[in-house]
């Protein structure tokens, strides 16, 4: 990876793609051969100096019993609530928090169980976008929130992803992010790898998947019309 590349990982559940993920934050090293940042192995990099550059949003989110200002906060502690809301109407969480009976002082019970999966994840991507980080990294964290959400979430993660660098991992195909590269796994291997555009000629897994889910988005669109 160099610095300042969007980088799309797809593939179906069981892929390999969260593989990646622990790779890059070397929760273990790779048997062979080496992952690299900017050119730099990243098992050159202190393990706490690699993770306080690396921003990481997981699938599966965890919250404090606590406020969601301050679960907010918690990516960037001394930020002020004009700051924790920036970052929650980025992550286009914003309008809902403000129905909440406390808004942003109201307190999200254990493991946030008082939200909805997509809630969860919307305020995890505000933690991580509230600390302006150099390189995010997200694994899935988009797979509880419904197609319009999702798009208006990625339509303001193309303006805040400028000039930083990013790997976006998901089980969908994602066009309204301009991608330098996307890697396609299948059954924990590399398949095929290229702009979006280079994929869709290839005519190959890539297609398949881009045609697959634009069937089941038509489906859904059928259905709620």
């Amino acid at each position: 990876m160099k610095k300042g590349q969007k980088i799309a990982i797809i593939g179906h559940t069981g892929s390999g793609k969260t593989t990646i993920a622990q790779l890059l934050l070397r929760m273990y090293d790779p048997g062979s051969g080496s992952v690299k940042i900017n050119g730099e192995p990243v098992n050159r990099f202190p393990l706490k100096t690699l993770r306080n550059r690396i921003t990481y949003v997981p699938q599966d989110v965890f919250l404090f019993s606590d406020t969601v200002a301050n679960n907010i906060r918690f990516g960037k502690p001394e930020a002020d609530l004009d700051e924790v809301k920036a970052a929650a109407a980025n992550a286009y969480v914003d309008r809902e928090i403000m129905n909440f009976s406390k808004q942003y002082e109201t307190l999200v019970g254990e493991r946030g169980v008082t939200l909805s999966g997509g809630q969860k994840q919307r305020i995890s991507i505000a933690r991580a976008l509230i600390g302006n980080p150099e390189f995010v990294l997200f694994d899935d964290c988009l797979s509880a929130v419904d197609a319009k959400t999702e798009k208006e979430i990625l339509t303001n993660l193309n303006r805040f992803l400028e000039n930083k660098t990013a790997v976006i991992i998901t089980h969908r195909i994602f066009t309204l992010l301009d991608f330098d590269k996307v890697i396609v796994l299948e059954d924990g291997k590399i398949v095929e790898q290229g702009t979006h555009d280079e994929l869709i000629a290839l005519n190959g897994y890539y297609t398949f998947l881009h045609n697959q889910q634009k069937h089941e988005q038509e489906n859904v669109d059928v259905e709620n019309s």
